[in-house]
């Protein structure tokens, strides 16, 4: 979302926050996988990810969402959901 503003990071600012906001984002996704199962993990992360990513496209750069974009959130989000609701407990 903010490497667009960047400009090719030729904008102190902007490159800064994105690069402390990609350093906090590895870390938690480290921390989590030293928590949780890696599948849930990365399922979950990347789910958030595409879901957000386009949530805030929408509202800060006017990308449309049509009926096809919708229905694919939809089922990323029920992804997750099931990935998570099934998942096998492990022991660490």
């Amino acid at each position: 979302m903010l490497l667009p503003v960047t400009q090719n990071f030729t904008k102190p600012l902007p490159s800064s926050i994105t690069l402390v906001a990609y350093g906090i984002s590895f870390y938690l996704l480290a921390y989590l996988a030293q928590k949780l199962p890696l599948s849930i993990v990365y399922a979950s992360w990347a789910g958030l990810g595409v879901f957000s990513v386009t949530l805030l496209s929408y509202f800060f750069y006017k990308q449309s969402l049509n009926w096809q974009v919708i229905l694919g959130l939809s089922l990323i989000v029920l992804g997750v959901i099931i990935v998570n609701l099934f998942k096998t407990p492990t022991n660490f």
